[in-house]
């Protein structure tokens, strides 16, 4: 069984939340990978995080929407490290940063306009590339 995960603004993943599992890794390592399960697997019952309000908890839904199981679970897996320790604990800092992205509303943007200057140098780059396409054609000829 794993730690409860505590994040900014009391929000909590309670220990029996999490479901920890270990399988064998791929990638580099030798013959060290094919008798190790230094990868990590952590599973997680959104429904079971403390303290997290409505809002959060939509906009965490839809951040980790691609990695949710069939059981509406957040599946995590870290493979970084060839010790099971540091990929639990690599595991346990990705669920704390989505949850701490999702915890904070997305700021609003504020609408600008284009400077002066900025558009009359727009405006002038415009010109010149039809100037430079216009004089890529042969000029008519005109009869008298």
């Amino acid at each position: 069984m794993t730690d409860p995960i505590f994040v900014e603004g009391g929000i909590l993943v309670p220990a029996e939340s999490m479901q920890m599992k270990a399988v064998r890794a791929s990638g580099p390592g030798g013959q060290n990978v094919n008798k190790v399960a230094s990868k990590v697997e952590l599973r997680v019952d959104l429904d079971l995080i403390r303290g997290i309000d409505a809002a959060s908890r939509r906009r965490l839904q839809h951040l980790v929407a691609k990695r949710l199981n069939s059981e509406g679970k957040l599946v995590i897996t870290s493979q970084r490290s060839r010790d099971q320790h540091r990929n639990l604990q690599d595991a346990r800092r990705k669920i704390h940063d989505y949850i701490a992205k999702a915890a904070s509303p997305p700021q609003k943007r504020t609408p600008t306009k284009p400077s002066r200057s900025a558009l009359e140098r727009r405006l002038a780059a415009k010109h010149q590339r039809s100037e430079r396409k216009r004089e890529r054609h042969e000029p008519l000829e005109i009869e008298d």
